[in-house]
């Protein structure tokens, strides 16, 4: 694992425009707040040949709550290389305020030497063979799919929804990306891969509190690493960031629900969907809403047009019995709201052109990991995370808005998206309007045709 952080280098600017550090910025926007002079003479008195003297001055006599001025530092950007996927989906769970991007499984070594040693994520000595054996098959299964789903869709061109004006290479990405989509649900959930956020030091600070917390060795070694290299940028403001008590105990109360639900659930088969919405849109009865649902969606050119008070106001929650690891690391990071999931495998997804019941050694693979996985959530450990392949479906719960509801089930069922993202989402499309009809006429629901 390792932790790069990026300097933000400013363009050229005029001579009379100071640069400042992310600390000197939050110290003097603290002082700015709590002063009548203006900007202009604040700067005045900094003195940019040694920021440190001015920060400890300012921050002296500014009586000043950190996390509030740890917002004021602008975006720090840090790369993550080499974390498995697992940390990468649970830093997006936790940094809701972070922009990212993460690699895709389009374009990461799918072989066992792409696994993390089993020490380092804590799968107990005993076995740790019998994981790296079970992680190696489930990628041999992979690039077996891969192949056969590629050299069938090269014999049957109809297989693949093409543009009407596709060049050959357009042809071959599409191929290509129909077979990987299809057969990245064998990808283990400890795969590494990388990603990178931007955020400011106040949200830094909490992150690494909370991945400092956790029980997985992996989420407490990122977490050093990422204070390590945030010292250098924000040393002041790191002060907050240790493992805090009322975090431990919620990770450790969470870790025990989801090993007893994972138990109870534990499965290989196929759940079929089922999909769960509910709108609230009562409002206090001296602030009643007067726009219509129509009025506050008519005026939108596309999905990132402006949305009226009628359905930014209106409360959305849905979720799904059986979204697989797979589509729930991008919906995850859907960063409005609350999501929620006990991240267990209580079905298991493969795609029809893979299927179930065609093939002995994926079957076999499969009662392998899922008796793995049952191992290790009896012994309660935190491991069990990575043993999950991310065919594995879950729970998954996500509350919102009206409005950003209405973004993500158009962007998810839109040009581009994922096969299985599409049926979700446009499940939950289809619930939203039985008890919001009005807003069917100005909705729309992809069909997910490629790009």
């Amino acid at each position: 694992m390792n932790v790069t952080g990026l300097a933000i280098v400013p363009p050229p600017t005029a001579a009379d425009q100071p640069r400042v550090t992310p600390e000197l910025l939050a110290s003097v926007l603290a002082r700015y707040s709590r002063s009548n002079d203006g900007l202009a003479n604040i700067l005045a008195k900094v003195d940019l040949a040694n920021p440190d003297a001015s920060i400890d001055r300012i921050l002296k006599f500014v009586d000043y709550g950190h996390a509030s001025i740890g917002g004021l530092t602008g975006g720090l950007a840090i790369a993550l290389d080499g974390v498995s996927m697992w940390l990468a989906y649970k830093i997006f769970e936790l940094a809701q305020m972070a922009d990212g991007q993460e690699s895709s499984t389009r374009y990461i070594t799918m072989a066992p030497a792409s696994l993390p040693a089993p020490a380092d994520l804590g799968i107990p000595a005993d076995l740790a063979d019998r994981w790296q054996d079970v992680m190696a098959r489930a990628f041999a299964a992979y690039q077996q799919e891969y192949a056969r789903l590629d050299a069938l869709a090269i014999a049957q061109p109809g297989l693949i929804r093409l543009p009407a004006d596709a060049k050959p290479a357009v042809v071959t990405r599409l191929r290509k990306n129909y077979a990987l989509d299809r057969a990245r649900y064998f990808i283990p959930f400890a795969t590494r891969t990388n990603l990178a956020l931007v955020q400011s030091s106040r949200m830094w600070a909490q992150l690494v509190r909370q991945l400092d917390s956790l029980p997985q060795p992996e989420a407490r070694a990122a977490a050093a690493l990422l204070r390590a290299e945030l010292l250098k940028q924000s040393p002041r403001l790191m002060r907050h960031s240790a493992a805090e008590k009322s975090c431990e105990e919620t990770f450790r109360a969470e870790l025990a629900a989801s090993c007893a639900l994972g138990l109870e659930r534990l499965s290989t088969a196929p759940l079929a969907d089922e999909t769960w919405v509910h709108v609230e849109r009562a409002t206090p009865p001296f602030l009643a809403e007067t726009q219509g649902v129509a009025d506050a969606l008519r005026h939108r050119v596309n999905r990132y047009g402006q949305q009226g008070a009628a359905t930014r106001r209106m409360r959305v929650a849905f979720a799904f019995n059986n979204l697989s690891i797979a589509e729930l690391r991008d919906l995850n990071r859907h960063r409005t709201g609350h999501r929620f999931t006990p991240l267990i495998q209580a079905g298991f997804y493969l795609p029809p052109e893979i299927g179930h019941a065609g093939h002995a050694g994926h079957a076999a693979l499969l009662a392998d990991q899922a008796a793995l996985t049952r191992e290790l959530m009896q012994r309660g450990s935190p491991a069990y995370l990575y043993s999950l392949l991310l065919g594995a479906q879950t729970p998954f719960e996500h509350s919102t808005h009206a409005d950003k509801f209405i973004y993500e089930a158009e962007l998810r069922t839109g040009m581009g998206a994922h096969f299985r993202y599409a049926e979700h989402l446009g499940a939950a499309l289809r619930g939203f309007f039985e008890q919001v009809p009005e807003a069917r006429a100005w909705v729309t629901e992809g069909t997910a045709e490629p790009e």
